[in-house]
């Protein structure tokens, strides 16, 4: 083959670039690790030489890889058997259910060893649905695995079920403080129920029993083929580090940079993996923030276009299901939520907030804050501004994580400043009707109000948050154009509906520019990076409920074709 001669040609097809213009063409040439040419069927034909491999699309559609820009892809990969036992919708319906999953792992499970599962709903429990009163309780547990410590994690990541084993082995009793940023449900009584929400779930994780390095690795491996079925190339890793190390089966902590930075290293890691480092817990401060980063620093990578350390991520508030996000206006059965961040007192914990905001960005690294209620998003992005002030950056591309309740004066001050918004479309397909009850009518359509934010002027990112919710763009495509639920097909928030392209660019080009790789990949231009993904069908004037239904048919990563269906 001709050192100049593509090595791959996909032609005949809807070849969607996502650049500047959204434009279109028939075809795509790739030469090693990079598109050659994008262009007319002809002029693509016309590049192959003899050694070529070409494709007919027959009218099927290329993007550039997708991007989930905030995938926990080695908790998700440690959600799956043989780490953990899948209590989640739909596998499970009732609590009833969930005990039964947790009976035959119990026969399955030697005495005394823990059982671990991942993913229960309350909104999708049938005890719970019917009774508003009835939440799971550590009794259900103890009915059908008393010799075994059970941790149950909830879709959500903030809230953990345990049994009175659990409770014992862990030390938590009626008189057990709950930690800084976390809360511990009681009975009458004022024993645990089993319920351990935000920081106070971490009292039970950190007893679980650790992964190996093999086994982080090959969870990460597994993830990474199943992305690529998918057909993403490239995520955000959203915060690993010393602050991790009370998770899930550490799957924040730092071991996993580790795993990563060995898979980087062999030449095993097969996607583009951008990481945030987490140097606080939930719950944490700004001492634990100076801690972490200076144990952390930014760590070396062997190639930092496979994986590389951008950013430090920071918990502010919890999440609006638990009513642990902190808003202005009260949640109808009362409260307004909360900081998660030390400090005894509200103004404690927003000067708390503030340094470790602060600290990061005098640090010189970009922040992704996870924030979901308007009045602590609110706090952040004066924060934002207030670090830069004081230490000007002129392309920080700081962001905030969720921003489920942002208001427009925030997106106004983000705009302002060249600062995004990561969203979550499938968790609002997920959970749009259980938000009417949690928020109001009124504010849950609002709920990741995408359009206001794009007609604001703030760059838009889309991601999974997996395991919350499948690393499936399709759903989250078809969730921005349609914002219909999943539950009940009504639709929430109509008015925050975006179009095709704007819903694209959210998971390819805005992602890259999260990245800081704007400049080579996230499009399908000359010299970027050769990650494609190849549709079964005509994307363009699809019905939007027809979207999830589309098949990946073929995958490529730095010019390899790494899935074909």
């Amino acid at each position: 083959m001709s050192d100049t001669a593509p090595t791959l040609v996909l032609t005949g097809g809807q070849v969607l670039t996502v650049d500047a213009g959204f434009s279109v063409a028939e075809g795509v040439a790739v030469r090693g690790r990079d598109i050659l040419a994008v262009g007319s069927d002809a002029e693509m034909r016309a590049l192959a030489g003899p050694g070529t491999r070409i494709v007919e699309l027959g009218g099927r559609t290329v993007l550039p890889g997708i991007n989930d820009s905030h995938l926990h892809g080695a908790a998700y990969g440690m959600t799956k058997p043989p780490f953990a036992l899948d209590v989640g919708h739909p596998s499970v319906g009732s609590i009833a259910d969930i005990a039964a999953v947790v009976r035959r792992a119990a026969h399955e499970t030697p005495e005394g060893d823990w059982i671990i599962g991942l993913g229960w709903d309350p909104g999708y429990l049938a005890e719970c649905l019917a009774d508003p009163g009835r939440f799971p309780h550590r009794r259900d547990l103890d009915a059908v695995a008393p010799g075994h410590p059970v941790c149950l994690t909830d879709f959500s990541s903030h809230m953990v079920w345990v049994n009175s084993e659990a409770l014992r082995r862990c030390g938590l009793g009626a008189g057990t403080p709950a930690p800084p940023g976390g809360v511990i449900d009681h009975d009458p009584d004022g024993r645990p129920t089993g319920i351990l929400r935000e920081a106070a779930g971490r009292l039970v994780q950190a007893e679980l029993p650790t992964p190996t390095q093999a086994q982080r690795r090959r969870a990460v491996q597994g993830v990474i083929r199943e992305l690529h079925s998918r057909g993403i190339t490239s995520y955000t890793e959203p915060g690993l580090g010393p602050g991790g190390a009370g998770s899930l089966f550490g799957g924040l902590s730092t071991d996993n940079w580790t795993a990563y930075a060995d898979l980087a290293a062999s030449g095993e890691l097969q996607a583009r993996v951008s990481v945030l480092l987490l140097p606080a817990p939930m719950g944490g401060s700004a001492d634990d923030v100076r801690k972490g980063l200076a144990e952390l620093r930014r760590p070396e990578s062997a190639d930092p276009r496979l994986l590389r350390a951008i950013g430090v991520k920071i918990f502010a508030d919890g999440v609006p299901p638990n009513r642990t996000a902190w808003m202005s206006e009260p949640y109808p059965e009362g409260g307004h939520g909360a900081l998660c961040v030390h400090g005894d007192t509200p103004a404690l914990q927003v000067h708390e907030l503030r340094e470790m905001i602060r600290l990061g960005h005098e640090a010189g690294f970009q922040l992704g804050v996870h924030v979901t209620g308007d009045r602590a998003i609110d706090l952040v992005v004066d924060a934002f501004l207030a670090a830069n002030t004081a230490a000007p950056r002129p392309d920080a591309r700081h962001y905030v994580i969720h921003g489920d309740f942002i208001s427009s004066g925030s997106l106004a001050k983000l705009a302002a400043h060249g600062y995004g918004v990561n969203m979550n479309p499938a968790i609002k397909w997920t959970i749009s009707d259980l938000m009417d009850e949690v928020v109001g009518p009124e504010r849950s359509a609002y709920q990741w109000p995408v359009r206001s934010a794009l007609d604001a002027g703030v760059r838009v990112c889309a991601s999974s948050d997996a395991p919350i919710t499948e690393p499936d763009w399709r759903q989250g495509v078809a969730s921005m154009m349609l914002r219909e639920s999943k539950a009940s097909g009504r639709p929430s928030g109509p008015e925050q509906c975006v179009p095709l392209a704007d819903a694209l660019r959210a998971y390819t080009s805005t992602a890259a520019w999260q990245d800081f790789a704007d400049g080579w990949k996230g499009t399908l231009e000359p010299g970027r990076a050769a990650d494609l993904c190849v549709l079964d069908r005509p994307l363009l004037d699809l019905d939007p409920h027809e979207i999830t239904q589309v098949q990946v048919d073929l995958t490529v990563f730095d010019g390899q074709v790494v899935f074909e269906r």
